[in-house]
């Protein structure tokens, strides 16, 4: 049986990190917070985590109410209590960007992670009252940024009518993240590019603070 360690603290942080302190455990909610993954994506993404170990730590945090599985399909998701770690994940990877070095030919880059440190820059009070959908090709995947009447939510899939289509790879995202590249840039090395009307343009790149 897989003996847990726990700080038997009485204090919230201590018990968060007995949710949360296991190693893969917030890399997994990573993984979810663009939406449901089924297992195998997991295993897939999570490169150098065994299948033994993900079984058990997905186990652990459907017990704990933090994800769950879809009732109609075999995919997990976020709770409403999973849902409420967005933003402190973002605000992790934002404070690890200070850490993160140049890559190197052993780090495994995925699109999501490159997504991730897009999300990362977003500036959502920059909004604005407009409803627009911006759409990010990350190497093979796609994702959506949609701005509603100053919301903004980023997700997995195509917007279904983009006024904005950018199109990376996610070590470019990342480097961008960490501040080791400037957008103008990587515009000019042509590692990034951002089409559609010009005032549209303007809004998206404000909005992610490229400009």
């Amino acid at each position: 049986m897989n003996i847990r360690r726990a700080y038997h603290q009485y204090c919230g942080l201590a018990a968060a990190l007995d949710v949360l302190g296991e190693r893969w455990t917030l890399l997994i909610v990573r993984e979810l917070l663009l939406g449901p993954r089924r297992y195998s994506d997991l295993l897939a993404d999570l490169p150098g985590l065994g299948t033994n170990l993900l079984a058990d730590r997905l186990k652990f945090l459907v017990d704990k109410g933090v994800i769950r599985q879809g009732p109609s399909r075999p995919a997990y998701e976020l709770t409403e209590a999973g849902a409420l770690l967005r933003p402190m994940v973002l605000d992790l990877t934002r404070w690890g960007f200070g850490f993160t070095p140049d890559k190197s030919t052993v780090d495994a880059v995925r699109p999501r992670w490159g997504f991730l440190a897009a999300e990362t820059r977003l500036r959502a009070e920059r909004a604005g009252d407009v409803d627009e959908d911006y759409e990010f090709h990350v190497d093979d995947e796609v994702f959506r940024i949609e701005v509603r009447a100053g919301q903004v939510r980023a997700a997995a899939g195509r917007a279904g009518e983009a006024s904005v289509v950018v199109k990376v790879d996610a070590v470019t995202l990342v480097r961008l993240g960490a501040g080791q590249l400037t957008a103008d840039d990587a515009l000019a090395a042509g590692e990034l590019t951002i089409s559609g009307p010009d005032d549209a343009v303007r809004r998206c790149r404000r909005l992610l603070d490229l400009a």
